[in-house]
């Protein structure tokens, strides 16, 4: 709810009831800071969205077991020891961590504000009401146990028939510091009440979670790597019949929509940032983004003699040295971090600051040292000097801009259009592609190395003679893709070593002034996509020869849940870029960007992954936002949604049966058993009129001689 695209009426039809000012809840529950608020429907009014406190809720004592939570101001659950803990410490004028030292082995007590704070008990409660959902295979021992090649083929390259996988994020501060006696120590938040909550996520039949691997917590000396606390977090998830995605998060928390804590880059990073700020991202005002490692510096020997590149490398190498043994069926995907939010994209919409507020068109970051230096090599190299002389355009607004306010993103006559314009776009999204394919480089050299668990998968040749074998019947040389060399080929398949953890990338779903003709807040992110130039080929393209994953945002947003003026179309986003990881080849998955469970969300979900809009297992998964209070306040809703999500496959239609179900009801019945257009195909002139009914062809219109 706290996304900035959540218009005021997206946030009453998520909470049941007519648009507030100031606070919103959800099934009884009050927002508090961080959570989420609701907005006025004038831009000045989004502008100025209060972020006060709300007082929390008070329950009453006849609710449901899961109800009574004792929860203190701001809303955070306190058990009796913490509560007392807390209570002395703030007593004693000390802060809440030093005073929870004494009981850091049990349970490690923090000032930040947390999405999950349910006590062990009332998560026993809704673990033993769950229904068991039907066996599935537990987890092995080893990453590496024989199997049938052509069974992991087929699971690892499209949803099982049962459905589509969902994993559920855990939360941010999941694995947390904790300082005693002047040194720190990574722990694990709640582990207790976490263990209970993984075993109910797996009994409602999640299939996995995501877990971001902070650079902050594991590095906090230069190549000095420390993952005790995610080597017991991922035997937990395991043991509780799991899977993980594991996330290289080489961002800091804290700044941006959703965030509840606040985890910064390794000091010795900002250290070496503190003497040289063009180490980080940088607007045109200044202002220096210390979310991440600006992409200008990438090959830039900073940090004690080792490039951005290097640090990525040497991180994810020593996270593949301690956990390489559970690649492949436990460790499922490393998704690869590359900018603010671990997203692919520049920091063009910094809201947690308060420098941005949706819908604004964001700026370029282009103003370090290190960039504008590229720029005007650039510039000189095509005999335009002139281009790289100021940094980014002059008159493309500010962070709060409209697209009619800023002269370079106007629909008509915008200098997006021009010669410079292009040159300048192309150059700051082709920075972006260029971070991406360095980082990915890095990435599986470190992942991907000789001793890393493999498996066997057959090979792109064999997989492309079985599709027109598959559709040999409605050609004319059906007989010569059955060949007897054909059938030798298919019995003497080839296979080859393949890794058994996948790649990741996320990209964002920058869905605001898409139904522009600029797409303004995409051009500032770094995608060079516009009306008429489609910017995700490249970058999908660029991520398949890496043999990389994608997941992408926004995949619960509905074009009528925004205000008209924002332009906003994230279910137009979506399908240009489900047509695009199609056309290169990429899996893509699915992540909703608020934390809702209202049906209008799970019924977009739904129709992403198997509505009649799209063929059926288009999205290999989904990735929910996010494990918490919330999530369980609203049980019911979600484990209704997930048995969707694992069955939906069975019931409802995919694309081509939707197309066959409207021909008959046109009274055109064309399937491959039944087919009463086939004797068209002799007729040139009536073939038209039939391609305007196969499932696979375009619409056209036949006119006669009246020209109706």
């Amino acid at each position: 709810l706290s996304h900035p695209a959540a218009s005021p009426y997206a946030v009453s039809a998520m909470a049941g009831m007519a648009p507030q000012a100031d606070t919103c809840s959800l099934s009884g529950r009050v927002l508090g800071p961080g959570r989420g608020h609701a907005t006025l429907p004038s831009s000045a009014a989004r502008t100025q969205r209060a972020r006060a406190p709300v007082p929390a809720a008070s329950w009453s004592a006849h609710t449901s077991a899961w109800r009574q939570l004792c929860r203190g101001a701001g809303g955070r659950h306190q058990g009796p020891a913490e509560s007392a803990t807390l209570h002395a410490g703030h007593r004693n004028g000390k802060s809440t961590v030093a005073a929870a030292h004494a009981s850091l082995e049990s349970e490690p007590a923090v000032t930040e504000y947390t999405d999950f704070s349910s006590s062990e008990s009332d998560l026993q409660i809704l673990y033993n009401n769950i229904l068991d959902v039907p066996a599935r295979r537990r987890l092995s021992d080893s990453a590496c146990q024989d199997q049938d090649p052509n069974s992991d083929m087929q699971a690892s390259s499209q949803p099982s028939s049962t459905g589509v996988p969902v994993y559920v994020m855990l939360p941010l501060d999941t694995v947390w510091l904790v300082e005693r006696e002047g040194r720190k120590y990574s722990v694990l938040k709640r582990e207790q009440a976490l263990t209970v909550a993984l075993q109910t996520l797996y009994k409602a039949g999640v299939e996995g979670v995501m877990v971001d691997v902070w650079w902050g917590i594991v590095e906090r000396s230069p190549g000095q790597y420390d993952f005790t606390a995610y080597r017991r977090l991922f035997d937990m998830i395991t043991e509780a019949g799991l899977k993980v995605q594991a996330v290289m998060s080489f961002h800091a928390a804290g700044g941006n929509v959703g965030d509840t804590c606040h985890i910064t880059l390794p000091q010795w990073v900002l250290d070496v940032g503190d003497e040289n700020p063009d180490v980080f991202y940088t607007d045109k005002a200044g202002f220096r983004n210390r979310e991440c490692l600006s992409l200008g510096c990438d090959r830039e020997p900073l940090f004690g003699g080792r490039t951005p590149l290097d640090l990525y490398h040497d991180l994810m190498a020593a996270f593949a040295e301690q956990f390489q043994h559970m690649f492949g069926d436990k460790i499922a995907e490393v998704t690869v971090g590359m900018g603010p939010a671990g997203e692919l994209r520049y920091p063009a919409y910094p809201e947690g600051d308060g420098r941005w507020r949706f819908p604004g068109v964001g700026e370029f970051q282009c103003y370090d040292a290190y960039m504008l230096a590229d720029l005007k090599r650039q510039a000189e190299a095509v005999n335009h000097p002139e281009w790289g002389c100021n940094g980014g355009p002059h008159d493309s607004g500010h962070y709060n801009s409209s697209v009619w306010d800023a002269q370079f993103f106007r629909s008509e006559g915008g200098s997006w259009e021009s010669e410079y314009g292009d040159f300048f776009l192309s150059w700051y999204s082709g920075m972006l592609e260029q971070h991406a394919n360095a980082v990915l480089t890095a990435a599986a050299a470190a992942l991907r190395g000789t001793n890393t668990p493999r498996r066997a998968r057959r090979t792109e040749s064999v997989m492309q003679k079985l599709t027109r074998m598959a559709q040999g019947s409605k050609g004319s040389d059906q007989g010569a893709l059955h060949s007897p060399a054909d059938q030798r080929a298919l019995l003497d398949a080839e296979y080859q070593l393949a890794p058994a953890c996948h790649l990741g990338v996320k990209l964002a779903g920058v869905h605001w002034w898409h139904k522009s003709r600029s797409h303004a807040a995409e051009l500032t992110a770094g995608y060079y996509n516009t009306r008429h130039r489609n910017g995700y080929d490249p970058l999908l393209k660029m991520i398949a020869r890496h043999g990389a994953r994608v997941s992408f945002t926004c995949v619960e947003m509905r074009d009528c849940e925004h205000p008209v003026e924002a332009r906003c179309s994230p279910q137009g986003l979506l399908e240009q870029v489900i047509a695009s990881a199609s056309a290169a080849g990429v899996p893509l998955s699915g992540e909703n960007a608020l934390q809702r469970y209202d049906h209008f969300a799970f019924d977009r979900i739904a129709e992403s992954a198997f509505g009649h809009h799209a063929r059926a297992g288009r999205l290999e998964q989904l990735t929910f936002l996010r494990m918490g209070d919330l999530m369980f306040d609203n049980w019911h809703a979600f484990s209704e949604f997930l048995r969707r999500m694992r069955t939906t496959a069975r019931t409802e239609c995919s694309g081509e049966q939707h197309d066959q179900q409207q021909q008959q009801q046109r009274g055109y019945y064309n399937s491959d058993s039944h087919n009463v257009l086939a004797p068209l195909h002799a007729s040139p002139p009536l073939r038209r009129l039939r391609q305007r009914f196969h499932p696979s062809a375009c619409a056209e219109t036949l006119r006669d001689s009246s020209g109706r």
